[in-house]
């Protein structure tokens, strides 16, 4: 019990806002972890300490954690059987050994086609 109130607790902890702080007395910029409904008594109590206005830290989904799901991966595959040749058909669409030769021999007599002119 005693560990996942400490994992729960951490959880928060970790979770909270952190707002950054000029110190006018020192002149350091400090980082204060705190909720944001405790931020503005905060401020009342330390008047020589300046919120310093800074971009918000929002993480997203992290490597291998994010997969496509089944219905998109459909989509791609749509839209990369009408781009043929393309990244997309050729990561999303299984290439037989036939379609494969028929495309190498067609680029063959396209380039040499392109070269009589």
């Amino acid at each position: 019990m005693r560990n996942g109130l400490i994992e729960n607790v951490l959880h928060l902890w970790n979770n909270m806002p952190r707002y950054d702080f000029y110190n006018t007395e020192t002149g350091e910029l400090v980082e204060y972890t705190m909720s944001w409904r405790d931020l503005d008594d905060f401020k009342l109590n330390n008047p020589h300490l300046k919120q310093q206005v800074s971009a918000p830290q929002i993480v997203g989904g992290t490597g291998d954690r994010v997969k496509t799901d089944a219905g998109f991966k459909e989509v791609l595959s749509k839209v990369g059987s009408k781009f043929p040749d393309s990244p997309l058909d050729k990561r999303y669409n299984s290439q037989s050994v036939k379609d494969i030769k028929t495309r190498e021999i067609v680029k063959k007599h396209v380039d040499i086609q392109n070269k009589k002119k």
